[in-house]
């Protein structure tokens, strides 16, 4: 109890809640601009925590982390492009919900989500962190490579329209997600002699160009209709309407959280595979699943809560062991090791005062990542007013600067007009996007942890007597199955309408 009290005297003062709303407003201005990760926010203050004592440092990171996750809603919800690689699935409902003229429904709804997912993670994190950082390390290849089998099961249920076309747009993402250099041998793969492609093609250019940049030709070329004007168009969402919403998703809400936190815990899956698996558990476990994709406030809280619940999954195996959750974390080590800090087993008893600093930290965060875009959502709600041909150039120019950004090489740039031209084509031709996103995230970790599991042991009856991967790949069977015949039950009826219009 002493402990936490030092821990409250210590965050509790002026200076230390100013550098956290500080973190916060950077946080959600870098998580709004499509291509500038919250990685490369916390990168940025990376330097100025060094002269602040270890609360401070590791304050003003968290509060750049937690507003970066909710701030990409804001350009997912409004234009449909993610903010950041984690709010990909937002713009799933998010942007139709916006063109049904329910903008501030939309944000508010993203925002509350994304507080309340953040808040029951860090509960999570607080009671269970040895528990859940000694189940983590029991993922090895084998269940890693399951888990991202269960995740790109999700093809089947987020191919839109046509299951086969889906298939092709996954496969095509796993496709473009194998060039460059191979993971354990070194050796180059469809690299065609480019020295750029050693690398392979960098997430965020392709993920940019793919939404944002066949988004944009897509209003050139045929001008969005004007928004239906009502009140929810125009200003936030009324409070009580808000929280009848989420009262009545509740068990989305916490499980959505629970998917981000888990998944947040173990070291490379991150905010962007929570998203997406979250998004596909929800759309399964609804009555109405066919409303998803069409503006349903269900798709967004699944999104939503997961994306910022995985922030303190991913503190989980940092603290409790010193093996960071993702890029941020690892930079939050990196502080934390600068000052003298080991993170790890001893960390609690060692340095306890810390350690509760960091848990109100994460609070203090999310309440006032709250507060902020809650005032903000009616600026936010302004850009709608913006004519098209002043939005476009500008979306435009972030996105090309969010893309040279990422390695500082006009070759990301080309790479986003390259991606945009196959996102305008395949939006075109009825392709969805979703699964091509879902591919090339996870065609590598698929690949990598195949290959590793199998230089470890060739027998392959080993992925189905662990106990872990056995479950973890029933799964994904089931959740494929699942999602191929909810795609031919939802064809069946527009199957019947076209043959009533053709006999008309």
């Amino acid at each position: 109890m002493d402990s936490i009290l030092l821990s409250f005297e210590s965050i509790l003062n002026i200076q230390t809640i100013l550098i956290l709303l500080a973190g916060v407003v950077a946080g959600i201005i870098v998580g709004s601009i499509p291509g500038f990760t919250i990685t490369m926010g916390v990168a940025l203050t990376l330097p100025f925590s060094f002269s602040m004592d270890p609360v401070n440092g590791i304050a003003l990171m968290m509060g750049v982390q937690v507003g970066g996750s909710a701030g990409g809603l804001i350009t997912s919800c409004l234009f449909g492009i993610p903010g950041t690689p984690s709010s990909v699935a937002t713009t799933f409902d998010g942007y139709p919900m916006v063109k049904n003229g329910e903008a501030g429904k939309a944000l508010a709804i993203g925002l509350w989500s994304s507080f309340i997912g953040t808040i029951i993670s860090g509960i999570i994190l607080i009671f269970t962190a040895p528990i859940l950082a000694e189940w983590a390390l029991e993922f090895g290849p084998w269940e890693m490579f399951a888990l991202m089998l269960f995740g790109i099961s999700a093809i089947a249920s987020l191919s839109d329209g046509s299951l086969i076309k889906g298939l092709i747009s996954g496969m095509l993402g796993i496709l473009f997600a194998l060039v460059g250099s191979d993971p354990l041998t070194a050796i180059p793969r469809f690299t065609f002699g480019m020295s750029e492609l050693m690398s392979g093609f960098n997430f965020l250019p392709v993920l940019i160009g793919l939404f944002a940049f066949s988004q944009l030709m897509s209003d050139i070329k045929r001008p969005p209709a004007p928004v239906p004007f009502n009140e929810a168009s125009n200003v936030s969402y009324p409070l009580p309407k808000l929280l009848k919403d989420m009262w009545s998703s509740g068990t989305n809400v916490i499980r959505s959280s629970f998917i981000g936190t888990l998944v947040g815990i173990l070291p490379a899956a991150g905010g962007s595979i929570a998203n997406i698996l979250s998004y596909d558990i929800a759309k399964k476990f609804s009555r109405k699943s066919h409303e998803f994709g069409k503006g349903t406030k269900e798709g967004i809280i699944a999104a939503e809560s997961a994306n910022n619940s995985s922030i303190g999954g991913s503190f989980v195996p940092m603290l409790a062991f010193g093996i960071p959750g993702d890029a941020v974390t690892a930079m939050m080590l990196g502080a934390l090791l600068i000052h003298g800090i080991q993170p790890g087993p001893l960390l609690m008893e060692n340095q306890p005062v810390l350690v509760y600093g960091i848990f109100i930290s994460f609070f203090l965060a999310a309440f006032l990542m709250l507060i902020v875009q809650s005032l903000g959502i009616k600026v936010f709600l302004k850009i709608n007013n913006i004519p098209q041909h002043v939005l476009i150039p500008v979306i435009l120019l972030l996105c090309v600067l969010g893309s040279f950004a990422v390695n500082n090489r006009m070759f990301d740039v080309w790479v986003l007009l390259a991606f945009g031209l196959i996102g305008y084509w395949m939006k075109a031709n009825l392709f969805p996007l979703a699964p091509f996103i879902l591919g090339i995230i996870l065609g590598p970790m698929i690949e990598e942890n195949l290959r590793q599991a199998i230089s470890v042991s060739p027998d392959l009856t080993t992925f189905f007597t662990r106990p872990i991967s056995a479950v973890l790949l029933v799964m994904a069977a089931a959740s494929l199955t699942y999602g191929i015949i909810s795609s031919m039950k939802q064809n069946k009826p527009n199957e019947y309408e076209q043959e009533n219009k053709e006999s008309a």
